[in-house]
């Protein structure tokens, strides 16, 4: 998988924002994590409890990678649902497109079917945006530019 240069603007950022949202409202779920399939936290929301977004987020697309080698061992494209039972928390992980994944962070409060049932919906909603942010032009000249000499000096020099 070749990955690709995704602009996600204000709008985009404000709408995905609103879909985590509305997820976890319906879901029950606690935390919701938006994550490129490299390991990219791209959109969190919900009460993150001292949760490493980060770590897990890197983890989680590893994860979610070493499975599509086992469903290609199994003769599957790839298994487009994880899920992780704990004593107390649990993670549902689930396709939103070819590059980007939903971790869902619940705990006794809902059920993974309702967990499940609220993530294919958002994941769907969550694809559309990212799907209209790619199509849209790149202001190529704006990142392609080389650095002036002004923004390429020194910022800090250290005191000898």
């Amino acid at each position: 998988m070749k990955p690709r240069n995704t602009v996600i603007q204000e709008q985009d950022s404000a709408r995905i924002r609103e879909i985590l949202t509305r997820f976890l409202r319906e879901s029950s779920a606690a935390e919701a994590l938006l994550i490129d399939r490299g390991g990219q936290l791209l959109a969190m929301e919900g009460a993150a409890q001292a949760l490493d977004a980060v770590s897990i987020s890197a983890l989680a697309a590893a994860a979610f990678s070493s499975t599509a080698a086992m469903a290609q061992l199994l003769g599957e494209p790839e298994f487009s649902v994880l899920f992780h039972e704990g004593s107390k928390r649990s993670i549902h992980v689930s396709t939103v497109d070819e590059d980007a994944i939903l971790l869902a962070i619940f705990d006794e409060r809902t059920t993974v079917g309702m967990v499940r049932l609220f993530a294919a919906e958002a994941s769907r909603s969550v694809g559309a945006v990212l799907g209209e942010a790619r199509a849209r032009p790149k202001p190529s000249a704006e990142f392609a530019a080389p650095l002036n000499d002004a923004e390429s000096r020194v910022a800090w020099t250290p005191p000898s």
